[in-house]
């Protein structure tokens, strides 16, 4: 490991930075996640890792459990930490979530969110249809409103009125659970649409379908809400797959 995670590691809490354990931890995880770390790994032992980081045993002992509470290792007695396979992450933890977004290499986790909006946003569309108020209507519509303000699919104020957009449409769904979720994953989804914006076939072309979206859920039309949303979803699952082969996706998201 380079010196400069011993050195990010031992900061200490002044001037706004982190408290030592949580630089550690953030250290740590960003070593994972990128790789560096791999998958299956055993990590060095207790004293070696204090030595590393300059790290006490208390701090070093709040990380390893924040990483075995997200499934990241695995300690054994004898057997030493192993890093877990990480489909067995919990990438909605917001360190991690963080990480994964620093190191978008990993087309399975964008696709993975892809398959969970599937799922989700036609239902909330759907459901929005039925229980949205003329106030929450109006939400999405401003949303709408600014992605045609932003005239580009490459600026971050499309990618922003575009996050804007979905969550104001699963707000309205009335379902909390899907509104937990929405914010779970933002900071994900702002990530993929940021990637998948940039392999959109146009402005014109994105704002179409999303405004078949907008009209379906004013019309109070839960069916033809849910079949937009679907469509949408689709699009942007062949985006993102087009945007990962071409390496539009390989560079770190801010």
């Amino acid at each position: 490991m380079a010196e400069s995670g011993r050195a990010n590691a031992h900061k200490r809490e002044k001037g706004g930075r982190r408290p030592v354990k949580d630089n550690l931890l953030h250290v740590l995880i960003d070593r994972i996640v990128s790789g560096e770390i791999a998958e299956g790994s055993t990590l060095p032992n207790e004293a070696d890792l204090q030595e590393l980081y300059g790290v006490s045993r208390t701090t070093l002992r709040e990380s390893m459990q924040h990483l075995v509470a997200q499934s990241m290792v695995r300690s054994r007695t004898r057997g030493g930490t192993i890093v877990l396979p990480r489909d067995q992450w919990n990438y909605l933890d917001p360190i991690v979530l963080d990480a994964a977004m620093r190191h978008p290499k990993d087309e399975r986790f964008y696709q993975s969110l892809v398959d969970a909006r599937m799922v989700l946003e036609p239902a909330a569309a759907e459901a929005a249809a039925i229980n949205a108020t003329t106030r929450q209507v109006m939400v999405i519509a401003e949303a709408f409103d600014e992605m045609v303000a932003a005239h580009s699919l490459y600026t971050d104020a499309w990618s922003q009125a575009d996050l804007q957009f979905h969550t104001a449409i699963i707000n309205a769904s009335g379902n909390w659970v899907y509104r937990q979720f929405a914010a779970a994953i933002g900071a994900a989804l702002l990530a993929s649409f940021r990637i998948t914006n940039r392999a959109s076939q146009s402005h014109e072309h994105a704002l179409s379908i999303h405004r078949v979206v907008l009209d379906a859920i004013r019309m109070r039309d839960p069916q033809e809400a849910r079949r937009a949303m679907e469509s949408l979803v689709a699009g942007a699952r062949r985006e993102l797959s087009e945007a990962l082969q071409l390496g539009k996706g390989t560079t770190p998201m801010s």
